[in-house]
């Protein structure tokens, strides 16, 4: 109910108490000695007193919380921004908005699109006068997947949107119908130069927990990124970012509606540090100071021969230029450095061990947007061999250690079916980590994809995969089985079906 209702509710029942109460009071002095006309007055006036005070609180309330509204241009089909608090008076109008925005949602926690360039688009955000100043958004998303898989080896599936272990999938064919994530935002602005952002994700299907899906140390909710950005695109080209964010290397894209690019699981970065951004003019440069020790993702820089993130060591520089061309064509050019790369454990390698020293990384990747087609292309390798993939045991200690690498190609044509978003894409993405014949030599990934927009938040989707090679980074080379033996298998082949709802709000 509008403020302007209660306000006239209130008016109505003064003047009714009014009336009532002159009323009355006539009829009391022409029966002055009537004790029950008398009692019936008071009544009434303990009755009148009370649901004014009940309504003057209702109005105080209302005030303070105005009740929800949709904003101008949504509709029925695309909410756009849902307000959920405003300010009541000029006197309160520092005191900003809280607010729905599905649109910036689903940019903001989409998976595919612009990785390890979020800050970019709040920024841009508030420019455009999306995200305004002194305004708190929160938003979520959740997706949900229905998929099948065959195996040509029993308990080996390459698969990297859930573990490769037998404790997710057992035998040659498996199948799921399952939540595999949800995600949970807030993003605030407070004046204009400051916009802090914060994420919880629940993620079962690739948690690090131990046990299956549906063990307690998988389904715990974790805060995977967070940070504070310190910038104005309208004054200066530089910002500054610090927190846990996505570290920018390479480009980590993909064209696929729900599955990540290999080059994703191998080089895409989570670490903490500060990062600090030239943006303007399509030049974009990132330098971020990187904690060292082992991170949450595709970062590690030893510490004295330990893992503990003691010191700010690590690095990553990347710088990329965006040409523009007709209304919203555009080719995007870059190259990253890492300092420090997660492939540097000796033999056997386990997730997050210690280093005995660094192993840097460099990438080089393009994107190239023209009409309804889309292209991506990057190649990310290690400077150095990785020597954990090297097993001293007979007869495999005849595969020498290697460097690693990463390739992903791909490209995507958009159309529409009734008015609504259709993408079509194709993407072939591997990851090499050994010489030609080992059984860790490679893992490629090939994806056929197709979305369809519900919503501009709502999409559902359907891939068709094949996973050629076995290679998971847990033990790559051995080291958890018999002596001179590795769960890697070079000729493991995959083939499955996911369909799915990602939908945010």
């Amino acid at each position: 109910m509008k403020k302007t209702q209660y306000s006239r509710r209130l008016t109505a029942a003064l003047l009714a108490g009014l009336a009532s109460t002159t009323s009355l009071t006539v009829t009391s002095a022409a029966n002055a000695n009537d004790e029950a006309k008398i009692a019936e007055i008071l009544a009434r006036l303990e009755r009148l007193e009370a649901e004014n005070k009940e309504l003057r609180q209702e109005l105080v309330q209302i005030r303070n919380n105005p009740s929800l509204s949709l904003s101008e241009g949504a509709t029925e089909n695309d909410p756009g921004e849902v307000e959920v608090a405003s300010s009541a008076t000029e006197a309160d109008a520092s005191v900003g908005t809280i607010k729905l925005s599905h649109r910036l949602s689903y940019d903001m926690l989409d998976p595919t699109t612009r990785i390890n360039r979020k800050q970019e688009l709040l920024l841009e955000a508030r420019q455009d006068g999306s995200l305004p100043s002194n305004s708190v958004i929160f938003g979520g998303a959740i997706t949900a997947i229905a998929d099948y898989w065959h195996s040509n080896r029993e308990n080996k599936f390459g698969y990297l949107m859930r573990h490769p272990t037998p404790n997710n999938q057992q035998q040659n064919d498996v199948s799921e119908a399952v939540l595999h994530s949800a995600q949970l935002s807030m993003t605030a602005t407070l004046g204009d130069w400051v916009t802090t952002y914060a994420e919880l994700l629940y993620d079962p299907e690739q948690s690090f927990g131990a046990g299956t899906i549906t063990a307690i140390s998988r389904n715990q909710v974790q805060l995977r990124k967070g940070y504070v950005v310190i910038g104005n695109l309208d004054e200066t080209p530089f910002y500054l970012t610090l927190g846990k964010m996505a570290t920018p290397f390479g480009l980590t894209d993909t064209v696929n509606p729900f599955s990540s690019s290999t080059f994703w699981h191998a080089f895409g970065g989570l670490a903490y540090g500060a990062k600090l951004t030239y943006h303007d003019n399509g030049l974009n440069v990132s330098v971020e100071a990187v904690q060292g020790g082992a991170q949450f993702r595709a970062a590690n820089m030893p510490n004295n021969g330990t893992a503990v993130p003691s010191k700010l060591n690590n690095y990553v520089i990347d710088a990329n230029y965006t040409y523009g061309f007709g209304d919203a064509d555009y080719l995007l050019v870059g190259g990253s450095y890492q300092r420090g790369s997660a492939y540097c454990q000796t033999y056997p390698v386990t997730h997050f061990n210690p280093c005995p020293d660094n192993n840097p990384a460099w990438a080089a990747y393009a994107q190239l947007q023209t009409g309804p087609f889309q292209f991506i292309g990057e190649f990310g390798k290690t400077t150095k061999v990785w020597e954990g993939t090297f097993n001293p045991t007979p007869p495999l200690d005849r595969f020498e250690a290697s460097k690693v690498s990463s390739l992903t190609l791909g490209g995507k044509y958009t159309t529409a079916i009734a008015e609504r978003q259709l993408d079509l894409s194709l993407e072939f993405s591997n990851f090499r980590a050994g010489p030609n014949g080992a059984p860790w030599e490679k893992q490629d990934q090939w994806v056929l994809g197709a979305a369809h927009f519900i919503t501009p938040s709502v999409k559902g989707f359907v891939e068709l995969l094949q996973i050629n090679g076995y290679a998971p980074l847990n033990f790559i080379s051995g080291g958890n089985v018999a002596p001179g033996a590795t769960h890697s298998d070079i000729d493991t082949v995959n083939r499955g079906v996911i369909i799915g709802v990602n939908a945010a709000f």
